[in-house]
């Protein structure tokens, strides 16, 4: 095959310059259709006070509006709202029923971000499924506020193959998205660094490059006891988030829980050390359903920070 140099050498000097030309736009092109969509999105509607509905939780979808009114009346901004998982039998969980959860929390003025959990199994599924958060509309033509993936499932055992899946699916969506604005829902990063085969090598700057922020699922509620267990594991938590995505910057939406095995000493500690980092954009407990009444005491003031 004959070199660009080769080319030049060869021609005239106008034909040189559009071999040049052309080289050059054919590695641009080639380099377009790699790379993920530049973000355009804002983080801020993953922020301030939140809350989690799954596809499990039928009592929000048997009374969406009255739910609605109840979450914003304990001061939320956002409410993460699972659309479906890998093992639904649908892209889209009952969704009329989630149509009017959502247009019911706009007309409280609470955004609706919607996640979904891929298994990386199926990738077309994966796909689909991911997709289907951005394309959903509510009866009166709503639309997410933004849209998240879950990135946890270890339904295929091969790590390295999940990475790559897991990454591939995060630029697929992101490519698409836009304007909406995307967030990783990542393994706990201390989880991972007290047992790291649970997935090696997990892709954090990757799935950084295309993310808007990151939302960990900081479980502590049963497995640690007391105030400074809780805190200490908190704040290493947020810590190697930043650290394992390159990004001091990076937004950060807490979610601890689970809520109801939090003891006060827990969510005490839980809610110290978000207050004392001082740098995350928003907070939550995982989930509405399992909340307890005095726990909304305890984490409102964190969201005003």
């Amino acid at each position: 095959m004959t070199e660009p140099s080769q080319i030049i050498r060869i021609v005239s000097p106008m034909r040189g310059l559009v071999a040049i030309l052309a080289i050059s736009l054919a590695v641009a092109c080639a380099g377009a259709a790699s790379a993920p969509a530049a973000k355009e999105a804002d983080a801020s509607v993953f922020g301030g006070l939140g809350t989690w509905v799954d596809i499990y939780d039928g009592g929000v979808y048997t009374a969406p509006e009255a739910t609605a009114a109840r979450i914003a009346a304990r001061g939320v901004r956002t409410v993460w709202v699972e659309t479906a998982n890998y093992r639904a039998t649908t892209d889209v969980v009952k969704p009329a029923q989630l149509g009017r959860f959502v247009e019911a929390l706009h007309a409280k003025g609470v955004r609706a971000v919607a996640w979904y959990l891929p298994g990386h199994v199926d990738p077309a599924r994966d796909t689909r499924r991911s997709l289907a958060m951005l394309t959903f509309r509510t009866h009166g033509g709503q639309a997410f506020d933004g849209i998240s993936l879950n990135i946890e499932g270890t339904a295929l055992r091969n790590a390295a193959l999940r990475s790559r899946r897991a990454v591939a699916l995060a630029r697929r969506v992101r490519q698409q998205a836009g304007a909406t604005p995307l967030a990783i829902i990542p393994f706990n990063p201390r989880g991972l660094e007290r047992r790291p085969t649970t997935w090696p090598r997990f892709p954090w700057a990757e799935l950084a490059e295309v993310s808007d922020a990151f939302a960990p699922m900081v479980y502590t509620g049963g497995a640690f006891k007391g105030f400074d267990a809780t805190y200490g594991y908190v704040t290493r938590a947020i810590r190697l988030l930043r650290f394992q995505t390159g990004n001091p910057d990076v937004a950060i939406h807490v979610a601890g829980g689970v809520a109801d095995r939090l003891g006060p000493e827990e969510l005490a500690g839980f809610a110290a050390a978000v207050s004392d980092d001082g740098g995350t954009i928003g907070v939550s407990l995982y989930d509405w359903a399992t909340t307890p009444a005095g726990h909304w005491r305890v984490i409102r003031p964190l969201s005003a920070q």
